[in-house]
């Protein structure tokens, strides 16, 4: 190996050992004490157990897919059956925008 090639190395290998690894188990990813509508739910049956969802996307694709979003949550669905039900993200932080006030 070349000198010059032997010093970049030298040089450019300790930066992983700088390296963090951030971690999250599955199970604390989200919100795990939402209730969520299952997989093979109907339509209705999501209806009546949560309610009407906040917006209701048209369906896309072919099979066309269906989106519900709810205020904590989206559910997709096939042929009017839910095919997942997805936890939106929470930051735990959440960043504020100032605001202008009024003089």
């Amino acid at each position: 190996m070349p000198p010059r090639a032997l010093l970049l190395f030298a040089l450019l290998a300790p930066t992983s050992l700088w390296a963090d690894t951030l971690t999250i188990p599955v199970g604390q990813q989200g919100a795990a004490h939402i209730p969520l509508p299952v997989r093979g739910d109907s339509q209705q049956a999501v209806l009546e157990r949560f309610g009407l969802a906040d917006q209701e996307h048209r369906p896309v694709g072919q099979p066309p897919i269906t989106r519900w979003d709810y205020r904590d949550f989206s559910v997709y669905f096939e042929s009017g059956r839910v095919i997942n039900s997805v936890i939106h993200h929470q930051p735990r932080n959440p960043v504020s925008i100032p605001t202008k006030e009024s003089p």
